[in-house]
């Protein structure tokens, strides 16, 4: 597989162009499946060439990492690990604490559940408002002399942030939702990243499975999964949204490929800086993505694209309000 370069071209993190979202193997998308099933699709996923596997404290939480560290450990030369913290965790709350005593305490935890020495990419998940976001990356900055972390990272930051951290201590990625039905990082944090040559990797670039096209109106979400509470997958969302889909499933045939394959293609199209981490619980959908990076198009293609996609209005939030007040600050 061809590799990408997150961050600086001399200094950056090269992994290969598409990554792996390790969330859904066991977090967020219903009942959590056979372990070592799971651990199977990650090893299937290191043979196709996928070398970041993206995971997070949270998730579970912690039971994500242990996953993935057992998954990785006999293939640690091979991969390079992200991994996001940021929170105060309980048993009932998430709480946002990016203190460096909390973020330090965090960065250990992940070292051992993930069985690794260092984080390759290590991401403050939500950036917390209570404290300067200079002090984290002076945390950053700490965590990196000591060889515990090697990149660090904003997850759904804003443009400013963005700035004022960089300026601190130089950020490789910044990890984002985009996707063909979310594109609002375009208008004003693309242009900050190409300009201080920060990489994006982009989550949920399959829109959550809905740009699959696997998913209609009638899609029921069982106990465990997310999406039951996301705003984008009410019945009335997703039968006003089959349009951008039935798009897609048009433009698939012109290229002899699967909805799944354009929207991700269509991703990679954008900028060789962005690396997009589409997640599964099954092998052949691994494939599936991975042939992806195959599908070309010419300028004049993705900008009919584009255009025409634009025109496409989008029904609902992607998060519930509580959530959606911790993104872009």
């Amino acid at each position: 597989m061809k590799k990408r370069i997150l961050g600086n071209k001399n200094s950056g993190l090269e992994i290969s162009e598409i990554g792996f979202g390790c969330m859904g193997l066991n977090y967020h998308r219903g009942p959590a499946k056979d372990r070592g099933e799971m651990i199977s699709v990650i090893h299937s996923a290191i043979d196709t060439g996928i070398t970041m596997f993206d995971t997070a404290e949270v998730y579970g939480p912690y039971t994500n990492e242990e996953l993935v560290g057992e998954a990785l450990a006999g293939n640690r030369n091979k991969v390079k690990i992200a991994t996001k913290g940021g929170f105060k965790l309980t048993e009932t709350t998430n709480e946002l604490d990016s203190r460096p005593e909390s973020i330090i305490r965090s960065v250990e935890g992940s070292l051992k559940r993930l069985q690794t020495d260092h984080i390759d990419l290590y991401y403050i998940h939500r950036v917390d408002p209570k404290v300067p976001i200079e002090e984290v990356a002076l945390t950053m900055q700490r965590l990196k002399k000591d060889g515990k972390i090697l990149h660090w990272g904003l997850s759904e930051a804003s443009a400013e942030t963005i700035r004022r951290a960089h300026c601190v201590e130089p950020l490789t990625a910044l990890e984002s939702e985009y996707s063909i039905w979310w594109r609002e990082i375009e208008r004003d944090i693309l242009p900050v990243l190409e300009e201080l040559e920060i990489g994006l990797v982009a989550y949920s670039p399959l829109g959550r499975g809905f740009l699959t096209g696997k998913l209609n109106k009638n899609a029921s979400f069982e106990e465990n999964d997310n999406r039951r509470d996301l705003p984008r997958f009410t019945k009335e969302a997703m039968e006003e949204n089959q349009v951008i889909v039935e798009y897609l499933n048009n433009l698939a045939e012109t290229k002899n490929a699967t909805t799944a394959q354009i929207a991700l293609s269509w991703i990679l199209a954008q900028k060789t800086s962005i690396v997009p981490i589409p997640g599964t619980t099954n092998s052949s959908r691994i494939l599936e993505n991975v042939a992806a990076t195959e599908i070309i198009f010419t300028e004049n293609e993705m900008r009919i694209i584009n255009d025409e996609i634009s025109k496409v209005p989008i029904v609902g939030e992607r998060y519930p309000e509580a959530e959606k007040k911790k993104t872009g600050r």
